[in-house]
């Protein structure tokens, strides 16, 4: 029996963009320019109240004409490409911001998990922040007091709790941070992907804990480019492009139509600067373009196997960034990562400044079996916040050479990796290993 506890009907969002802030009039200024000179007045008027439906090339949207339904107790995902509005969505369900147009029913008591470390002041205690960032999250006092126990377990916390917030490591901020905000209690859960960041072990905890959420009867909405975890987690799914909702079904089938349906960019160097973003302009840090090349600089997007090749890219640094890295991801299609190299693995790390980068990391892809993959590109704060991050920049392929790689590919493992064996032929079995041979 359906039982909807979220209703989206109609639902449309749109940004100005491009345009400078007009400085604030004064009352009388702007009476005085009615009086002055009422019919410019009335021009101006109308252009900066444009209707919904009024198209205009400062204006962009980011959701248009989308509608779906979510039951009682649903874990339903939401996949799509950087920029198809899957996180402006669940601002507007979150009533972050207001939809241009359209409409939203909710029945029950939404919570949202949105950015980790919401409402965290680095003078307080991690005690004071587990009380401030709870309450501004929506929990009770009463709430957070009874679960107070419960989160600095979880976090792991328990000898730092009453050290102000600013001496703690990126990762013991990111832990307590998303503790309060994974002991949430709603009927209805809006969760963005905001686990990029951290150490692995504490990602799978973390995703243990969202799977406990599910499966409690809670209502869910989740955002993830990781189609591994929304495949565990959702039966459902919504997959979104450009703003609007292009399919919808069970989660299997939806995974299958957007990597069957996901635009390849076939051309050698990609533009990454064209991407349909908000506020470009004030990113710290912004992609520019992507292509692969051969030791030889021939410009290539196939690749023999065991044939060594380079990954290039151009970034943009809008300013000075402390603690920024840079990542470059080898994953398959459906988003299961391979390789996941940074910057800090051969560079030191230094605070980026402002300007203009090119940047090459050569890849021995001898543990690549054949096949099709794709480049992802990650600017972050380490395990606190996305700065730029492009998933499926770019595809290469894998091919074998010989009939010996060709049955490599065949294997059920992540990895081609070949190992050295050795053997040594007995003329009996012999009861212990030899010492000399240990």
């Amino acid at each position: 029996m359906n039982d909807p506890v979220i209703r989206v009907e109609n639902l449309g969002k749109r940004y100005r963009i491009g345009t400078a802030r007009e400085r604030n009039r004064t009352f009388r200024e702007a009476i005085t320019d009615m009086f002055a000179s009422p019919w410019r007045f009335m021009k101006s008027a109308l252009r900066k109240t444009p209707a919904p439906n009024e198209e205009s090339s400062d204006h962009i949207w980011a959701l248009k004409n989308v509608s779906f339904e979510v039951n009682r107790g649903e874990v339903v995902g939401i996949i799509g490409r950087n920029g198809a509005g899957k996180s402006t969505l669940l601002k507007i369900l979150s009533r972050i911001t207001e939809p241009t147009e359209g409409r939203i029913v909710m029945r029950g008591r939404v919570g949202s998990l949105l950015e980790v470390g919401t409402g965290f002041h680095s003078e307080l205690t991690g005690e004071e922040n587990i009380y401030l960032s709870g309450t501004i999250l929506g929990m009770r006092s009463s709430e957070i007091s009874r679960k107070f126990d419960e989160i600095v377990a979880f976090a792991e916390m328990e000898k730092f709790i009453n050290t102000p917030v600013k001496f703690y490591s990126s990762g013991m901020y990111m832990r307590l941070a998303f503790a309060v905000a994974a002991h949430l209690e709603p009927e209805i859960l809006l969760i963005d992907e905001v686990l990029a960041v951290g150490d692995a072990q504490f990602q799978k905890k973390c995703l243990g804990k969202m799977d406990d959420v599910a499966k409690g009867g809670r209502t869910v909405l989740f955002v993830s480019h990781n189609m591994g975890v929304i495949e565990s987690l959702c039966p459902r799914t919504l997959q979104f492009d450009e703003g609007t909702l292009v399919f919808q079904g069970a989660t299997k089938s939806v995974i299958n139509n957007y990597l069957v349906s996901h635009q390849v960019n076939n051309s050698l160097i990609v533009d990454l600067a064209a991407r349909n973003t908000i506020n470009d302009s004030s990113m710290e840090i912004r992609f520019h373009s992507i292509w692969t090349e051969t030791l030889y600089g021939e410009l290539v997007r196939q690749f023999e196997m065991e044939q060594p090749f380079f990954i290039c890219f151009k970034y943009i640094a809008h300013k000075a960034i402390p603690n920024a890295l840079i990542a470059v991801r080898i994953e398959t299609l459906s988003g299961q990562i391979i390789i996941d190299s940074w910057d800090s693995d051969s560079l030191n790390a230094e605070e980026i400044l402002p300007g203009y980068y090119s940047v090459r990391v050569k890849v021995d892809p001898q543990d690549l079996h054949p096949g099709h993959y794709q480049i992802s590109l990650v600017a972050a704060v380490h395990l606190i916040r996305w700065i730029d991050r492009v998933d499926g920049a770019l595809r290469i392929e894998i091919t074998p050479v010989s009939s010996k790689q060709v049955w490599r590919a065949e294997r059920n493992a992540i990895l081609a990796r070949v190992l050295k064996w050795e053997r040594t032929h007995h003329d009996n079995i012999a009861t212990e290993p030899s010492l000399s041979n240990m």
